[in-house]
C-alpha cells in the first residue's frame, strides 16, 4: 500500500524568502554590486590597458620570482599562446573575475575557519553548512544571485565565492588545530595572550595547509568560470557557452586551453607558496 505524503512546498517558501529579502536589503545589494562592478572593471582596465606583452612580461617575472625560471617561461608561452588564438581579452576578464571572487572567498573563509578551529560550536555548525554548499550543484548558486544581482559579472563573481569559499574554511580550521599543542602552551608559560598567540604561533605554523586552502579556491573560482558566463560574465565562459550554443568545437576548444593556461600559471604560484612555507 503506497502512503501518501503530502507536498512541502519548500520552492514556495524559498520565492517568499527571496522577495522579501530584496524588498528589505535591495538598496544594500545594490550598493554590494556597484562595489563588485567597480573592483572588477578597475582590475580589468590595468590588466587590458597596457600591451599584452607587458603584462605577460610582469606575470612571468612574478612567476619566476616565486618559484622559477621554468615557471616564468612556461608563463611566456602560454601567454602568448593565449594570444595566438584570439583570447587575451577573454582571459584577462576571466582572470580580473577569478581574483576578485578569490579574494573576497578567502577573506570570508579564513576568519571561519579560525572561529571553526577556536570553537566546537562553531565547527559543528559550520561543517554541515561547508558539505550543503559543496554538494550542492553550482548553477543553483546562479538562480538567488541572478534574481538579487541581475545579469553580468556580479552574479557569476557572487555564486563563485560561495561555492569556492568551502575549502578555505575546512583548511584553515585544519592547520590551526593541527599545530603542536606543545607550542601553544609554551606560548601561554611565556605570557601570551590569545591573539598573539593566534597571530605569532598557530597562523605562522598553519600557513602551510591555509595556503593549500587558498590554491584549492583558486581551482574551484576557476571551474566555475563556464557556469558564471551563463549569467553575463562574459569572459572564456562567454565563449565556451557561446561553443555550446553555435555547436563550435574550435572555439570551444581555445577558450577551455586558456582556462588550463590560467588554471596551471595560478595553481603553481600558490602550491609553490605553501611549499616554501613548509621549508
Amino acid at each position: 500500500m503506497e502512503i501518501p505524503v503530502p507536498r512541502i512546498p519548500l520552492g514556495d517558501w524559498v520565492e517568499v524568502a527571496l522577495d522579501w529579502i530584496l524588498g528589505v536589503l535591495g538598496g544594500f545589494f545594490t550598493f554590494i554590486r556597484t562595489i563588485l562592478v567597480q573592483a572588477y572593471d578597475l582590475l580589468l582596465w590595468a590588466l587590458t590597458t597596457p600591451e599584452w606583452w607587458m603584462v605577460t612580461i610582469v606575470l612571468a617575472a612574478l612567476g619566476w620570482w616565486l618559484r622559477s625560471w621554468q615557471l616564468g617561461v612556461g608563463t611566456l608561452i602560454g601567454f602568448v599562446l593565449i594570444v595566438g588564438v584570439n583570447q587575451w581579452a577573454n582571459a584577462m576578464s576571466t582572470l580580473a573575475l577569478v581574483a576578485i571572487a578569490t579574494l573576497i572567498a578567502v577573506i570570508i573563509a579564513i576568519p571561519l575557519g579560525i572561529l571553526a578551529a577556536k570553537s566546537q560550536v562553531a565547527s559543528k555548525i559550520l561543517r554541515p553548512v561547508m558539505d550543503f554548499i559543496q554538494t550542492m550543484p553550482p548553477m543553483v548558486y546562479l538562480i538567488p544571485a541572478l534574481v538579487i544581482f541581475r545579469v553580468g559579472v556580479v552574479p557569476g563573481m557572487v555564486a563563485t565565492v560561495i561555492f569556492a569559499m568551502a575549502p578555505g574554511v575546512r583548511f584553515t580550521e585544519l592547520g590551526i588545530r593541527r599545530v603542536d599543542t606543545e607550542v601553544v602552551e609554551a606560548g601561554k608559560a611565556f605570557g601570551s595572550t590569545p591573539g598573539k598567540i593566534l597571530r605569532q604561533i598557530q597562523l605562522p605554523l598553519a600557513m602551510p595547509t591555509i595556503m593549500a586552502g587558498v590554491n584549492q579556491v583558486i581551482m574551484l573560482s576557476l571551474s566555475m568560470v563556464v557556469i558564471a558566463g551563463m549569467v553575463g560574465a562574459g569572459g572564456l565562459g562567454g565563449e565556451v557557452v557561446a561553443s555550446l550554443n553555435r555547436i563550435n568545437a574550435g572555439l570551444g576548444f581555445e577558450a577551455g586551453l586558456a582556462v588550463v593556461i590560467l588554471a596551471m600559471y595560478l595553481d603553481r604560484l600558490t602550491s609553490m607558496q605553501s611549499q616554501k612555507r613548509f621549508a
